[in-house]
């Protein structure tokens, strides 16, 4: 059991170091047009630099979830996984399952192309129709029932279950609510936990009540960074990959934007997971409690001048960055030896691959 669980780890590795270029480019790109042309630039219209540069990140990110899933589907199964890795993670952004539904959805897809190729055997006159008809339609076909009939249903359920528990904590103390909020906010970096509360506090600005956004802002904003203070506090704790990668998420951090540290997150879930809620709930309770109140829906860095009390927002993200760096650091163990080198583990493109063309040989 520990063996096939490291080897699922390993594939998911794998996707992650093919994804990491375009979150990258995505979220940079979406970024400086963030700047360029200011918190309005999603409606401008097909105009300007900014917007262009904007869509262009903004569209790449949608592409995050299949391009995830599809290389973790080619890392347990090979080429023949690829094609319906991309559509089943285009399934997983249809059902709202961010990220951790790709994952899964990559690892369902492997498995099921592994099934296809050990059980389903063909005449060797038709052996050449198996890598381009067979296993695509097969895998496509059973992963697709299997994500719309099995995760959606929990799915709903958990977005119904969190709305309420949101609604219900409005009403009481306002350290409790922004601490839920701003966890929530952390919570699964982007993912269908992140869009309700996002969802909440874009309705309660509607109606005037501007806090809750400011919770969201600020918690947002603080797994990079808090990652970042982990990283200076414990450097033996971290992959040289995952130093790479923080100088790239701490830029796309400052303006609002979490995705740069899931494939930190991915590596080591759990810890990072707690480590940002506890620092972001702390964050959250003490904006609400300070009644803290932001007059854009979100810019990062370039909202805080439009808070009510930009200092106080200021210090609500020292605290929770803080806070999060310490907690991870305690709670991250030393990188070993293996952990360097497994990151080059896994079904690696080589350029014989991409040079062969054969139909029968799916391997």
């Amino acid at each position: 059991m520990k063996k096939t669980f490291r080897e699922m780890k390993q594939h998911i590795l794998t996707g992650i170091s093919y994804f990491i270029p375009l979150v990258v480019a995505a979220g940079l790109t979406m970024a400086i047009g963030r700047l360029i042309a200011g918190q309005s630039v999603a409606n401008l219209g097909e105009s300007g630099i900014g917007y262009w540069l904007y869509q262009t990140g903004n569209l790449g990110m949608q592409l995050m979830v299949p391009m995830l899933c599809a290389y973790i589907a080619f890392s347990v199964a090979g080429r023949p996984a690829l094609a319906p890795g991309f559509i089943i993670g285009y399934v997983a952004n249809n059902i709202k399952a961010g990220f951790i539904g790709g994952m899964i959805g990559g690892l369902l897809v492997g498995y099921l192309v592994v099934l296809i190729k050990k059980y389903i055997k063909l005449p060797k006159s038709l052996e050449g129709i198996m890598p381009v008809i067979i296993i695509p339609f097969l895998s496509t076909a059973v992963a697709g029932l299997l994500m719309y009939g099995v995760l959606v249903g929990p799915i709903t359920w958990l977005t119904n279950l969190l709305t309420t528990f949101l609604t219900s904590l409005s009403e009481g103390s306002r350290f409790i609510y922004g601490a839920a909020l701003g966890s929530m906010a952390t919570f699964d970096f982007g993912g269908p936990v992140n869009k309700v509360a996002t969802a909440f506090a874009n309705a309660l600005y509607t109606d005037g009540i501007r806090d809750a956004k400011t919770v969201q802002i600020i918690a947002s904003m603080i797994p990079p960074f808090g990652i970042a203070i982990s990283c200076l506090l414990t450097p033996k704790k971290y992959t040289r990959n995952e130093k790479e990668t923080l100088k790239s998420a701490v830029p796309m951090g400052c303006v609002m934007i979490t995705e740069g540290v899931i494939p930190i997150a991915a590596r080591d879930l759990v810890r990072v997971v707690v480590s940002c809620v506890v620092g972001s709930a702390v964050a959250g309770g003490l904006s609400m409690m300070w009644g803290v109140s932001s007059e854009l829906l979100n810019g990062g860095f370039i909202a805080f001048p439009f808070f009510s009390d930009p200092m106080k927002g200021l210090i609500c993200l020292a605290i929770g960055s803080v806070i999060t760096g310490v907690v991870l650091s305690f709670l991250k163990r030393p990188v070993s030896a293996a952990d360097e080198t497994g990151e080059d583990l896994g079904h690696e493109i080589s350029e014989d691959e991409l040079d062969e063309i054969s139909f029968v040989n799916v391997e």
